[in-house]
């Protein structure tokens, strides 16, 4: 088989030439080919296969067809059936004349694969489209933030970087099902669910020395922020360097971007998906409750329903044969470690598809779900809104205006009533939590029946500076008190901090092997310094792992220039993700998408 690993995908045919001492005599010469994967190989567990030189191939079984001989050599077809176990196999003959003793010959080794290619296999997806997005794919973007502040984060899959593939079978091989039955684990790699479900416990480190830590607070000291991860190489590759200690840290995009990767490189049709606004709903009552007092402070509870700012779970595509007819398709994994069912890992994997046909599309009952909005309290005096007055820059003092329209009601059909409106500000967490309150504000008002009128608002710099998450995400809420009724009125609005912008452009066209320049650009347009600046650079088919630089303190309103030349070893579409850091701002993020064509392309 030479050199190179051979990588097959199960219902494909590879070819092989075998050369003998002597002249093949198919009359005579007897060969049989053997296949063997995992621990105490069996035929009766599927993990062994036999088969014997035939004219015809037969369907779906192992089979060596399709031969020629030429004087001391024979070129012959394998083929590997559709529901074949994927892993690493070895690959022997055994050579007999008539009734006489056999030899057996080694012919090297091959890892195969579930084939979405094939309309045998579980995985097959009839869309050469989307098997290039969700298979082919190693780079894409993970979308994250707020409901009404989106962010696309571009991640570097890298399910073909050389060592990739190793590490995904070394994480089905460090699962509770391996260790505890090794050869009944690789006897169920045949099945689809079965592997969707061993990785999606193994990506998180709750009940095994998974992939990943997680890790929800704000200290990050022992490990790295999960902001600050580019893509899902690196993280694999530390992961195995290290023997199976699980990474530090992960949160939900980053879990589920390591686990398309692994899907991706196992051949699994696999996407991320965000939701926004997802409660997470224990006591399955589907209400969530959020408690203010009257200076509009946003309230602590003890209870763990809560509404995430967003969660980031998998889809995976196959047929559901342990299912009744109609739930084949896109299937919901969740890799992100919750509270177990039953004390069982496997059961994070959620299936979106049967929840909504037994439960209906609004009474799902799972953990994380979008939750609609109400439609707010009925038969107020006056109707407030909070705006942004311009866009929200990290650094800067935040302009906002309250907004206010007098509206008849029952207590006040008509005459003008009198405000206090009383706000607070405080940093949101991702988990849909907050902290103690660092700005205060109270206004008081008349307001005469049909009038609207406009207040500004001014929260400084100096309050949120060292009070905001890495996130960087404030929410505002006011309470309106009316004087005369004693009635509250609650406004919200939550602010997505926007981080510095960050320039990338490459001056020449991209070609494989040949430097290709690069200019990375950043200005402080903040009031205070970036203090330890560090970049980290990488891409598939574009770096070789990861490029890391120090760039030290940048000084507010300068800019920062930084040139280098990268060397392509993969021609196609290449996307470029760099991510520079500081003490001040976590996640100052861009990418470059790159077209590279073949060494010497006209």
């Amino acid at each position: 088989m030479g050199v190179k690993r051979l990588t097959v995908r199960r219902g494909q045919p590879f070819y092989l030439r075998l050369s003998f001492s002597r002249p093949f005599q198919s009359q005579n010469d007897h060969i049989t080919f053997v296949a063997e994967t995992g621990p105490k190989p069996s035929e009766l567990l599927g993990t062994r296969a036999t088969f014997f030189l035939t004219r015809v191939q037969p369907r779906n079984v192992w089979s060596a067809s399709d031969f020629t001989i030429d004087s001391n050599s024979l070129q012959v077809s394998l083929f590997t059936p559709a529901n074949a176990v994927i892993g690493h196999y070895t690959l022997k003959i055994e050579i007999s004349q008539g009734q006489g003793h056999s030899v057996t010959y080694p012919l090297g080794t091959f890892i195969l694969l579930f084939n979405p290619w094939s309309p045998e296999d579980d995985v097959y997806l009839p869309s050469e489209i989307l098997l290039q997005e969700y298979i082919m794919r190693d780079y894409g973007f993970v979308y994250k933030g707020h409901e009404r502040f989106v962010t696309s984060w571009p991640w570097n899959y890298g399910q073909f970087e050389e060592d990739i593939i190793d590490i995904c079978f070394e994480i089905l091989n460090k699962s509770l099902y391996y260790l505890k039955n090794p050869a009944k684990d690789c006897s169920q790699r045949n099945d689809v669910v079965y592997v969707c479900r061993v990785v999606s416990a193994m990506i998180n480190s709750n009940d095994d020395n998974g992939v990943l830590q997680g890790n929800w607070g704000e200290d990050y000291s022992k490990g790295v922020s999960p902001l600050e991860w580019n893509g899902s190489v690196a993280i694999l590759q530390q992961w195995s360097a290290r023997g199976g200690q699980p990474v530090k840290y992960g949160q939900c995009w980053v879990f589920a971007s390591v686990m398309c990767t692994v899907m991706r490189c196992l051949g699994v049709p696999t996407r991320v998906v965000s939701n926004f606004r997802s409660a997470h709903n224990v006591d399955r009552n589907l209400t969530i409750d959020t408690y203010y007092d009257r200076n509009a402070e946003m309230l602590s509870t003890q209870k763990r329903d809560k509404i995430w700012n967003f969660h980031v779970w998998n889809e995976c595509w196959m047929i559901r044969k342990d299912l009744p007819p109609g739930y084949n398709g896109w299937q919901v994994l969740d890799p992100t470690p919750q509270q177990t069912s039953s004390g069982s890992p496997e059961e994070r994997a959620v299936f979106m598809k049967a929840s909504r046909k037994m439960l209906g599309p609004q009474r799902a009952s799972l953990p994380f779900l979008d939750l609609l909005e109400s439609g707010g309290l009925r038969d107020q005096p006056a109707q407030l809104q909070l705006h942004l007055a311009r866009i929200p820059e990290w650094g800067q003092d935040l302009q906002l205006l309250l907004h206010i329209q007098r509206v008849p009601d029952s207590t006040h059909p008509r005459g003008p009533i009198r405000l206090v409106v009383r706000f607070c500000a405080q940093a949101l967490l991702h988990g849909g939590g907050t902290q103690k309150p660092f700005w205060r504000h109270t206004v008081r008002m008349n307001l005469d029946f049909g009038k609207e009128t406009q207040w500004p608002l001014l929260l400084p710099y100096s309050n949120y500076r060292n009070k905001l998450t890495d996130e960087k995400l404030i929410r505002v809420s006011g309470i309106a008190e009316v004087e005369e009724t004693g009635r509250s009125m609650l406004v919200l609005k939550d602010i997505c901090l926007e981080p510095p912008h960050l320039s990338i452009e490459v001056s020449e066209r991209a070609e494989v092997g040949k430097a290709l320049r690069v200019h990375v650009t950043l200005t402080n347009t903040l009031m205070v310094a970036l203090s330890s600046c560090t970049m980290v650079l990488e891409g598939s088919g574009l770096i070789n792992g990861q490029i890391a630089k120090d760039l030290g303190t940048l000084v507010a309103g300068h800019t920062l220039q930084i040139q280098l030349d990268l060397y392509p070893t993969k021609a196609g579409p290449r996307q470029l993700q760099v991510l520079i850091s500081s003490n001040e701002v976590k996640e100052i993020k861009g990418y470059k998408d790159i077209f590279v064509t073949v060494a010497g392309a006209p």
